[in-house]
């Protein structure tokens, strides 16, 4: 299913958790720092920026993820494997052209942007950007799908 996105957040909740996608919507470059090494990469208008709340919570955080990301090329951070403070993470954020939500990966702990930590009820969808928006597959039942307007966003002069 295609969902056509601008500036605006695209949310996918389930019961206990949700996504929230976005466009990029800029060339940038986002670097991913580890604790040995820090891999860059490009980052085209049409990919998306996704956070994951598999246990779902406030929308707010989810939305400052994204913009901490597409407007202010924030870098993300990816801890090793079994570091006790991985459980901790609420909300898991992914940049790529195309992501798939998955449930049996370790949270905060993989640089490899085309996979995002959901829950078990958002586990195996597809997330893929177009010039367009975003195509979702497959489309698990019973899900909502909703386009929110980005209410974070402050300028200062």
């Amino acid at each position: 299913m295609m969902y056509p996105l601008n500036d605006e957040l695209l949310l996918i909740r389930f019961r206990h958790s949700f996504l929230l996608i976005a466009k990029a919507n800029a060339l940038f470059g986002l670097c991913i720092e580890t604790t040995t090494n820090e891999f860059c990469q490009t980052v085209d208008p049409t990919d998306l920026v996704v956070v994951s709340a598999p246990e779902g919570g406030a929308i707010e955080p989810a939305i400052m993820l994204v913009e901490s990301v597409r407007t202010y090329h924030l870098p993300l951070i990816v801890l090793p494997r079994d570091h006790p403070g991985s459980k901790r993470f609420r909300y898991l954020v992914s940049v790529a052209p195309e992501i798939v939500t998955n449930c049996s990966i370790q949270r905060g702990t993989h640089p490899e942007q085309h996979l995002v930590c959901s829950s078990e009820e958002l586990a195996g969808i597809t997330l893929k950007g177009t010039g367009v928006g975003v195509e979702l597959s497959p489309v698990p039942e019973g899900i909502s799908v909703q386009r929110i307007k980005n209410r974070i966003k402050t300028e200062y002069t």
